[in-house]
């Protein structure tokens, strides 16, 4: 294995540690890792939610709240409609559970045994039957054009929520929210990548900012007057509406030489609440420039600010600008208006006491739901699972409680990773064999009791998804197998009757990894074909999904994972069409150097200490997108080697002596290096990451060896 360390020069790691308010290990791993825009190192510095982007800013959101809340006021019946897997499920007990709470006539409903992916006409017309008049969907619905198009016959409105992308046809729903819109061939939320329960989670804070805060809808204008250069003084003013900024205007003016009717701040200020700091210097400075005749009616902040807020007491917008905390990640100028429009959100967020213990729950469930989904762990993504996770550590949802005690997990602090590899699945699981609606309803579950119930069960079905997919793996590996070549070697393809619908998509994914290539994975069912497809090496499926478009009944999803369904009539002409692409497949150039670690920082022997995880943990949430960091130390002593393994011992335990402390390690798969690479007693140079081991309920910190050699024998390369 060779290892390299990317070189950084020391003055831009100072630089980065001085301009971020970070420590020269946290800036040179940032460094290394090209993390450098301001906004992206905000989310690895930042944990608090206030950083969270407003859910106003999703088009659409106003109108899915005003819709909703029109709902609850008329007490119409509501049907929430989600996804079988994970990310569905948690996004269904966010806003369900939201909406019981409200006391609103709510029902819940998502595919059960073989039924489709998303919203169906069976679903609509039977909800209809039921006299319901409003449909949500979650984690769904971008491309049901057809059953939305059933609803609005049947004069019923659909909201559609939903991460995957659009088809070129958008559905002629009530409204849409989806953070993957465009416009002129940009996204309009400027982090498309939130999962189905991220959107579900920023639905739900926004009805209950509606439900509580004075300044819901509200027409709000924060203005501030500066001097400028050459005796001019600037009149800035921001349009607010739910706290976003929606509209901003400068003048920069010389007192005396205008009136302020040549100017456009009476029509952007008519009808608005005008909100200033410090309102008595504020109406001296407009006398000045327009003379002691025009009246501004402002509302004065500092006073009220300053006395929930006491940093900001008697301090001006200009003085506020010099230390704020969050000019350092602003993209663009950061100006006294935005110290302005931060301190507002800030003020309000305090007074009207918006996030509440049910935000932390919800966040739980979407922080899992983001995980399961394989969402990139970036941007907010990073926030949503920090802070959900932060608060499953400290007081647990009560559905997840129920699995951890069963799953014995229940006394650690549980990571991303920890998530990943033992909540996930389990709550997966119950769709993978057609019974989705089990872990709703725990998830949802009031009673202990049922709770408990549900739990066990979700747990035997676990165990049965487990048996499910060796026997589905059993058929499909043989059929990709033998078409391999038919598919120019470039798709795994597997299909069948005998293939359960809900297998269709972990099998894809066992499938990307036996063959090294994106697969598809095909159930056929009562003249349907229903089929999930899964990309590898890079591979963007869009294309293929766009080629076949034509055949499919519904598709969706996006460029690493899909779905489809198609009559078993077109099943031939499809095949042919995926032959077709195979040929003409481009893989992105692989990565150089496969066998190659790169190296995040090298520690001196006097940082591996305990303090070290504030480091460790400062990058968490680890997953997609965002690799675990990897550390390299020299001339640490072997003091003790010991062989682990249940058949074999193949495995190395170690004991490291760093100086003052001492560290488990594991080395997996090395026992054939010991003697050959190093032996008891040997200094030797490390590659490792840092950890959390748990035994019979001990938190105890180890270091997960990637290579280790004779001290000098590797040098890093740069």
């Amino acid at each position: 294995m060779k290892w390299k360390k990317k070189s950084v020069p020391a003055e831009a790691v100072k630089d980065t540690a001085k301009q971020f308010g970070c420590d020269l290990l946290t800036a040179s791993i940032l460094l290394r890792r090209g993390i450098t825009e301001r906004g992206d190192v905000q989310f690895y510095l930042e944990k608090d939610t206030r950083y969270l982007r407003n859910p106003f800013m999703l088009q659409g959101m106003e109108d899915a709240v005003e819709r909703i809340l029109a709902a609850k006021e008329e007490g119409e019946k509501v049907l929430v409609f989600g996804d079988r897997d994970a990310d569905g499920v948690t996004s269904i007990a966010i806003l369900v559970g939201l909406l019981e709470s409200l006391g609103m006539d709510v029902s819940w409903k998502l595919p059960l045994g073989d039924d489709p992916y998303g919203l169906t006409i069976s679903a609509v017309e039977e909800f209809a039957a039921q006299y319901g008049t409003l449909i949500i969907t979650l984690d769904c619905g971008i491309s049901n054009i057809k059953e939305i198009e059933r609803a609005n016959e049947l004069n019923i409105d659909v909201i559609v929520t939903d991460h995957h992308r659009a088809q070129e046809t958008l559905p002629a729903a009530y409204t849409i929210v989806d953070p993957k819109l465009k416009e002129d061939d940009k996204y309009i939320y400027p982090f498309p990548d939130l999962a189905g329960c991220g959107v579900a989670y920023k639905l739900a804070s926004a009805i209950r900012f509606a439900l509580k805060s004075a300044y819901y809808g509200q027409p709000v204008c924060l203005l501030n007057t500066r001097p400028a250069n050459d005796d001019a003084w600037v009149i800035e003013v921001a349009k607010l509406r739910n706290l976003v900024i929606v509209d901003r205007l400068a003048e920069t003016i010389v007192p005396g030489a205008v009136s302020i009717s040549d100017t456009r701040l009476g029509g952007f200020l008519s009808g608005q609440v005008i909100l200033t700091w410090d309102a008595q210097l504020q109406k001296k400075a407009l006398a000045k420039v327009f003379g002691g005749g025009v009246e501004f009616n402002m509302a004065d902040l500092q006073p009220e600010i300053g006395a929930l807020m006491p940093v900001t007491a008697g301090k001006s917008l200009f003085r506020l600008k010099e230390i704020s905390h969050d000019a350092r990640y602003a993209q663009d100028a950061f100006g006294e208006l935005d110290v302005f429009h931060n301190l507002f959100v800030s003020y309000v967020r305090k007074k009207e006491h918006l996030f509440t213990e049910q935000d932390s729950l919800d966040l739980q469930l979407a922080a899992v739901g983001t995980i399961a989904d394989l969402m990139p762990l970036q941007n907010e993504n990073r926030i949503i699972i920090q802070s959900g996770l932060d608060a499953l550590n400290h007081k647990m949802h009560p559905g997840f409680n129920a699995l951890a005690f069963k799953l014995g997990i229940a006394e650690r602090r549980l990571s991303a990773v920890d998530v990943s590899w033992n909540l996930c699945p389990v709550i997966n699981s119950a769709g993978r064999i057609g019974r989705a609606n089990v872990s709703a309803q725990l998830l949802l579950e009031k009673d202990p009791a049922e709770r408990d119930r549900l739990a066990a069960e979700v747990i035997a079905m676990d165990n049965e998804r487990k048996d499910l997919g060796a026997r589905v793996w059993a058929l499909a590996n043989p059929i990709a197998e033998r078409n391999f070549e038919a598919f120019s070697g470039n798709l795994a393809v597997a299909w069948g009757s005998d293939i359960p619908r809900g297998a269709t998509g972990i099998t894809a994914n066992r499938l990307c990894s036996q063959f090294k290539a994106p697969s598809v994975v095909v159930s056929f069912n009562d003249g349907v074909g229903t089929g999930s497809m899964r990309s590898s090496r890079g591979y963007d499926l869009q294309g293929i999904l766009e080629q076949c478009a034509d055949l499919f009944v519904d598709w969706g999803g996006h460029g690493f994972a899909a779905g489809f369904t198609l009559e078993l009539s077109k099943w031939d002409a499809f095949e042919e069409r995926l032959k077709m692409a195979a040929k003409t497949m481009e893989f992105p150039p692989a990565k150089a150097d496969a066998d190659t670690v790169n190296i995040d920082a090298e520690l001196p022997l006097s940082y591996l200490n305990p303090d070290i995880f504030e480091i460790v943990d400062r990058f968490q949430p680890y997953g997609k997108e965002n690799k675990e960091l990897v550390f390299l130390s020299r001339g640490l002593k072997a003091l003790d080697i010991s062989f682990m393994g249940k058949l074999e011992a193949r495995h190395v335990k170690l004991t490291l002596d760093a100086g003052k402390y001492k560290w488990a390690a594991v080395y997996w798969n090395a026992a054939e290096k010991v003697k050959a690479d190093f032996t008891l007693k040997d200094k030797v140079d490390a590659v490792f990451r840092i950890e959390r081991n748990w035994f019979k309920g001990a938190e105890i910190p180890q270091l997960c060896i990637l290579d280790l050699q004779r001290e000098g024998v590797i040098v890093a390369a740069p």
